[in-house]
């Protein structure tokens, strides 16, 4: 009998509850939710009936989420939204801890009073959790059986863990608590479990293995749960005593009704895949490329399945991705995507090529929310235009069937990043991905947001170990939970690549041998239920093309470059790896009387927010698909590697300092990207390229003479510093110089096992043998340490899953990525008494946020040293009384810093 059937037994034993104790029950003296304005409050038993028929609505026999999860637990749904619910009854019982109630006393006289030497040294969650494991299970076995009791433990520690991390588990917990409290709430639990009788038979027959499986996703539903039934607006506080099914009937179920609908959570219906002219109406049969034409034609496998798809720029990987996403989605594998891109420059540039596409997945009927997920996201306008409050009709003046927006996300959804992979379709860093599988609070919820989505990644080669081992953790949590992932690269290095599809198949329990294929290229991998399958995939000829390769003996070798190109009115870039080098550089070109300063430009990650963005624009409009001759003509742009994935740029001519293959190759694809004709011009597709033959010119030292170790550092002792596995360098560019140059897509997967193989390292010289094996010492390093960060899964929704770490924490302090470290830093003019945001005049709505400049903290240590006193005193008020600058530095641009930056030509290293 499910709950929605119980109301008339409810009745009868309410009825004979009271009849037995004229006293209203005690736990009717707790309140669970308080208002900061006033006294109002609302009673605890409601507020935990408020949740759990959230998590009722959730957890419908019908939803899909529901059937997964009793399919893997081998529970019926019906007994599993059942079971649950009550759990979530009990999620807050913690809260009847005196320790608690003080926290908002005097509120009522109706209410238990304020008692001093109760402290609250302890969080709620695990203060109920730990007195159900000290005392109420034992307290209680006369009305739930005794052997049911210890593995209800588990399913509390996931409904206790609902404020984001799972509770400890204290040993003694009655110092927080008094007789009454401890009273109040074993009278709870006794009427919960007399008013809604649970059948406990089938959690003796659950494999713990799977529950512990599951605990993630379930406790995922235990916070969103929470998250939503606290919600006053809906849910509005009530404070006097009613019986507990009246109060579920008439206020709980309907409020839950009521908030599941304002968070648009739920199923979508798809339609149905036909070509990848439903998403892009841009490309036909005839137009698609190999790698798409494969994506609509390839046979998909049952259940979870990965797809690696390794192809050269311009071969349409995301469009190939999302076909085969809108695949999954009809085969009925999947209901949404989340697509995870390295920087956020690239995920805002990807979220409006989907704004564009994303809701042909879906039936015309459909309101399917895109949310944009990182932690500048309110900076994008295309985002913010976006949000659609729910209290209002967005589409009050539009015709039938008529959507008022390419991209809509409802206020609920656009709150919070948190929230962002609850959305149907999802764009954001991939660092929004992999917080799931760290003790970062509120993981589970990012877990269970991935849950029936496609987890589509791009620019896979860009991650460091660090990031690989913790891609390869969430790939097998995605498995593990039923989800399929699609991985885009330019090139994989073979390891990797064996490595990623090895985690994949541990999570969705496939037994298949590693990959075989390690010389075709475009290939595609796909693992499924039907094993590995490896395609070679054929290139179009638009993008095949020869690349020479030029070594450059010194700086004074790229100046002549530089001047010949921008003499003739071509352009070029010169991508330098570190910002020191970048800015020396671009003050050098500034001094030369054969350019322009209006051509001559530096882009770094240096620079506050709001002249990135500006700069970022002006160089997408010199050197992007777009540009014309008048705009191209004797540019110069010098830059770091922002310009290596995150933008759609195109040179005539590049210069680059030696850098990882992947990488030069990366920025080769940045070299005559587009067609164009002699001038720079945009040419129709299928026409040919008439600029001169393209060149990658490398500086970097000879590899023919290397005496010792210090063979490039004498040279670029920048970019051993970011590149410090410095046998790899010298094994690139032995392999680009050893034709002269590269042909793709025929060189690609040499070039790269000629660089990361085990069999190439042995070619590496002696004399750089040593910096070599301390740069792969690191590398293990930077692996072991992210094996060592990530959550112990196979222990499930528990304290211990974070291993060895300092236990679970706010996201910011668990990285998703190494590297030197840091520190986010706003700039301030001085005016007055008080300091003004950098942007303040360029963009007052987010002004602090557009101030922001990252900067390693050995500077910023240095730079805190010349400011006066009276202005750290003036930060620490302006810190006070102006949230957006609580937690980070503040710099005055004063007589003693200004030199320090300029908008032109960003931070200027110390």
């Amino acid at each position: 009998m499910s709950l929605w059937e119980r109301e008339e037994v409810q009745e009868v034993l309410w009825g004979e509850l009271m009849a037995a104790d004229k006293d209203i029950p005690p736990y009717y003296r707790y309140w669970g939710k308080a208002s900061r304005e006033d006294n109002s409050y609302h009673l605890l038993p409601y507020h935990s009936l408020d949740v759990a028929a959230v998590g009722w609505m959730l957890l419908d026999p019908e939803n899909p989420l529901c059937q997964s999860l009793a399919k893997q637990l081998g529970v019926d749904p019906q007994w599993l939204q059942d079971w649950f619910t009550f759990c979530l009854i009990l999620h807050d019982i913690g809260k009847f801890f005196r320790a608690f109630q003080n926290l908002a006393p005097n509120l009522s006289d109706s209410l238990v009073v304020y008692v001093g030497q109760c402290v609250y040294g302890k969080r709620h969650d695990t203060l109920g959790f730990s007195l159900w494991r000290n005392k109420l299970a034992k307290d209680l076995a006369d009305v739930f059986p005794s052997e049911y009791l210890r593995p209800m433990e588990a399913w509390l520690e996931i409904t206790c863990g609902h404020h984001g991390q799972p509770p400890e588990k204290l040993r003694e917990c009655r110092s927080f608590l008094l007789a009454e409290d401890e009273q109040a709430t074993e009278a709870f639990i006794r009427d919960v479990i007399t008013l809604w009788p649970i059948d406990p038979i089938p959690l003796n027959t659950i494999d713990r293995h799977n529950l512990r499986r599951t605990s993630w996703q379930l406790a995922g539903v235990a916070v969103l749960a929470d998250w939503m039934g606290s919600n006053q607006s809906i849910f509005q506080y009530q404070s006097h005593e009613m019986a507990l099914d009246a109060y579920w009937q008439k206020y709980a179920l309907t409020g839950a009704e009521k908030a599941v609908q304002a968070a648009h959570l739920g199923q979508r219906h798809i339609t149905p895949f036909t070509s990848i002219n439903q998403q892009f109406n841009f490309i036909t049969e005839s137009t698609a490329t190999p790698l798409q034409q494969y994506a609509q034609s390839t046979q998909l496998g049952n259940g979870p399945q990965l797809f690696i798809l390794e192809d050269v720029t311009g071969a349409g990987k995301t469009e190939a991705a999302m076909v085969l996403a809108h695949r999954l989605m009809t085969a009925g594998l999947a209901n949404g995507v989340y697509v995870g891109l390295p920087t956020m420059a690239t995920a805002n540039a990807m979220y409006e090529r989907m704004a564009r596409s994303y809701r042909r997945l879906y039936a015309a009927s459909e309101r399917p929310s895109l949310v944009l997920a990182h932690g500048a996201r309110e900076l994008s306008k295309a985002f913010t235009d976006s949000v659609v409050f729910t209290e209002q009709n967005p589409d009050s003046n539009y015709g039938k069937g008529e959507l008022s927006a390419s991209a809509y996300c409802n206020q609920w959804l656009a709150d919070n990043r948190k929230k962002a992979l609850l959305a149907d379709v999802g764009v954001g860093t991939i660092d929004q991905a992999l917080l799931g599988v760290l003790p970062a609070r509120h993981q589970s919820l990012r877990l269970l947001g991935l849950t029936g989505k496609v987890l589509l990644i791009d620019e896979v080669h860009a991650f460091d170990p660090y990031m690989r081992q913790l891609l390869a953790t969430l790939l097998r949590a995605h498995a593990e939970q039923g989800g399929s992932a699609i991985l885009l690269s330019a090139t994989l290095p073979y390891q990797f690549r064996t490595a990623l599809a090895g985690a994949f198949a541990q999570g969705a329990h496939l037994s298949t041998e590693p990959p075989q294929n390690r010389n075709d290229y475009p290939l595609a991998t796909h693992l499924s239920g039907s094993g590995l399958k490896e395609t070679a995939i054929a290139t179009r000829d638009s993008v095949k093309r020869h690349v020479s390769v030029k070594r450059l003996q010194d700086e004074t070798d790229a100046l002549v470059i530089i001047e010949r190109a921008v003499t003739k009115g071509q352009c070029i870039c010169w991508i330098r790896n570190t910002v020191k080098d970048a800015s020396a550089t671009y003050q050098l070109l500034a001094e030369q009387p054969w350019i322009d300063s209006s051509r001559l430009t530096l882009f770094h990650s240096r620079y506050a927010m709001i002249d990135r963005q500006h700069i970022e624009q002006d160089v997408l409009a010199r050197f992007g698909k777009t540009s014309s001759h008048h705009q191209r003509k004797g540019q110069a742009l010098v830059a770091t590697q922002v310009v290596e994935q995150s933008l759609d740029l195109d040179f005539d001519i590049m210069i680059s300092d030696l850098a990882p293959m992947d990488l030069l190759i990366q920025r080769a694809g940045r070299l005559q990207r587009h067609l164009r004709n002699i001038d720079g011009d945009i040419l129709a597709s299928g026409e040919q390229d008439q600029r001169s033959p393209p060149c990658l010119y490398v500086l970097a030292p000879n590899p023919e003479q290397v005496n010792d170790k210090n063979w490039l550092r004498e040279w670029l002792p920048g970019t051993q510093a970011v590149y410090p596995h410095v046998g790899q360098l010298w094994l690139t560019l032995q392999a680009l110089l050893k034709n002269q140059g590269f042909s793709m897509p025929e060189d690609a997967r040499a070039l790269i096992e000629a660089v990361y193989s085990e069999n190439a390292q042995q070619n590496i010289p002696i004399e750089l043998e040593q910096a070599s094996a301390e740069a792969l010492a690191e590398q293990h390093a930077m692996r072991s340490m992210g094996e060592f960060n990530c959550l112990k899964l196979e222990k499930g929704y528990t304290r211990s899953s974070a291993g060895h770490n300092s236990g679970w924490s706010e996201e910011v302090h668990i990285p998703t990525r190494l590297g030197s470290d840091t520190i986010t830093v706003a700039l301030a003019q001085v005016h007055g008494d008080e300091l003004i945001p950098y942007a303040r005049h360029k963009n007052p709505k987010h002004a602090w946020a557009l101030s922001q400049i990252s900067l390693p903290i050995v500077e910023w240590s240095k730079v805190d040293q010349l400011i006066p006193d009276n202005l750290k005193q003036l930060t620490a008020v302006m810190r006070e009384k102006t949230p957006a600058i609580r937690w980070i530095e503040i710099l005055p641009l004063t007589e003693q810093t200004q030199s320090l930056y300029s908008a032109q030509g960003g931070w200027g290293s110390l």
